[in-house]
């Protein structure tokens, strides 16, 4: 396939804008303008460095995809927002060119477009809904109302427009929110809008969450996070970092002598699983949270500048077929691997990871192998990695996720050479905060339990993001967040 550069992409855009712009668009000929694929960095070029691989929309192009938009009267995307941003509004003011306004809709309903227009699975949620998308019987056809996001977002940052929202007069109300990922951090800004006192706790060294240390530089760099941070403070959030709650400080001692009036649980789902399978303690075997964590946080992908050591591998296999698979088989590239395999247990069909990243990994080298997962991990004798055993599987009857269950197929076995396994098969919640605060309830899987307002067992106590409803994605946290914004609004006001 051939690979068109930004200036090539910015050239057919404009020459197509003369074709559609000063006169009235029809249905027929808005579904008729083609959508607009986003440039990238080419691929045998991306994989030797961490910047960015999408490039982000000319304004040439954000104009034309923001023509398609039918301006549906019934606002199917809006409903498949979990924040409810006015996607047509938006949209339209790209389109009459006025991305002051677009921003200015966005940020109504979200602190971090920017992020979200990266990040967030657009194709499962507002495109999924985009009546052009089901016009042309192919979601990845709807409009590009992530792509279009970036671009605002992106305008506004490059022409230092950012400015932090108003904050209303101080209430001398206290609000701890524990955890500065996409929850903890719309909690903040929401809560301190109305004057709250706030104040966040992380337990790394550096605050954003898994925006932080999950997602690596290539998909969200992390200037773009450090800005949003800068905006909560400026806004006058304060954050302590290196604070861990259940060990530097419990949560009934945050009520109870740190006289917080209310506490929002926004800690994630850290905690990764693995296979349980032999083997899996051999040297050369990562969790992807270890392995993303070591080179998104601490920067171990900079050998030269950077302190933390990586595993320098030759031959990786990535067990997993999620987000988080398709970023750890990634960053290996990127660290110098010369092969990369990622093993799932299910087809393409079935894989949770988004397209676009499942596209990307292949165009970089990942090797993909389907309905194949691995038994059994071998070490050599000095207990490092040497091979997986892997079995091949047959797809069943749908389970409960309405993905069809993987089968084994009995004596299938074989050896598969390898010198690092990244396990990538999901996470679950910390224990440490349940195990400090038996007032707290949770589910069989370790998950707060919260009501429909973000509201726990306990008095005052407030949870949302992952750490209630499991792993799930940066936007759908966010808008936990702001649902049990409004009730520690609500509450206070109250008092």
């Amino acid at each position: 396939m051939t690979h068109l550069s930004f200036e090539q992409f910015k050239s057919k855009a404009k020459e197509l804008l003369e074709k559609f712009t000063g006169k009235p668009l029809s249905t027929k000929d808005k579904i008729s303008i083609p959508m607009q694929e986003m440039p990238t960095q080419e691929p045998l070029e991306r994989i030797k460095n961490m910047s960015e691989v999408a490039l982000g929309y000319s304004p040439e192009q954000a104009k034309l995809e923001a023509l398609r938009c039918l301006e549906c009267k019934n606002l199917p995307c809006i409903k498949g927002c979990p924040v409810q941003i006015n996607i047509p509004g938006f949209i339209k003011a790209i389109a009459d060119g006025d991305n002051k306004l677009a921003i200015d809709i966005i940020k109504r309903n979200s602190l971090l477009p920017a992020v979200c227009g990266r990040v967030c699975p657009q194709e499962t949620q507002c495109q999924e809904l985009c009546t052009i998308g089901k016009s042309l019987k192919d979601v990845n056809q709807a409009v590009s109302i992530g792509r279009l996001e970036r671009f605002v977002a992106d305008w506004e940052r490059d022409n230092h427009l950012m400015k932090a929202p108003e904050v209303k007069p101080e209430t001398h109300k206290k609000v701890a929110v524990i955890g500065s990922g996409p929850a903890g951090i719309t909690v903040a800004a929401d809560v301190r809008r109305e004057g709250h006192s706030v104040t966040i706790f992380e337990a790394f060294h550096k605050p954003g969450g898994v925006l932080i240390y999950g997602i690596p530089e290539f998909r969200l760099p992390k200037k773009i996070v450090e800005i949003e941070i800068e905006t909560l403070k400026k806004m006058g959030v304060e954050i302590k970092t290196n604070f861990v709650i259940g060990r530097t400080k419990t949560l009934p001692e945050l009520l109870e002598k740190d006289k917080f009036d209310a506490i929002f649980i926004g800690t994630g789902a850290g905690l990764p699983k693995f296979l349980e399978i032999e083997g899996e303690n051999a040297i050369g075997v990562f969790s992807a949270n270890e392995y993303l964590t070591r080179s998104n946080l601490m920067r171990a992908y900079d050998r030269e500048h950077a302190d933390t050591p990586i595993v320098r591998s030759h031959k990786v296999a990535v067990l997993g077929g999620g987000n988080v698979a398709m970023d750890a088989a990634r960053t290996a590239l990127r660290l110098g691997a010369q092969e990369v395999h990622l093993i799932y247990r299910r087809t393409e069909v079935e894989m949770p990871a988004r397209v676009e990243e499942v596209a990307h990994a292949k165009e970089e080298g990942v090797q993909f192998h389907f309905l194949e997962n691995a038994k059994r991990i071998i070490s050599d004798d000095y207990g490092c990695v040497k091979a997986i055993e892997c079995l091949k599987y047959q797809l069943g009857e749908p389970d409960s996720s309405g993905r069809r269950r993987p089968i084994a197929i009995k004596g299938s076995e074989f050896l598969f050479e390898v010198d690092t396994v990244i396990v990538a098969v999901g996470n679950e919640s910390n224990p440490l905060i349940k195990q400090t605060t038996p007032d707290l309830k949770t589910n069989e899987w370790g998950n707060i339990i919260a009501d429909a307002n973000g509201k726990t067992s306990m008095d005052r106590v407030f949870a949302g993001g992952d750490i209630v409803i499991g792993a799930a994605t940066v936007i759908l946290a966010m808008g936990q967040g702001r649902i049990a914004a409004k009730s520690i609004n609500e509450l206070l006001s109250s008092k």
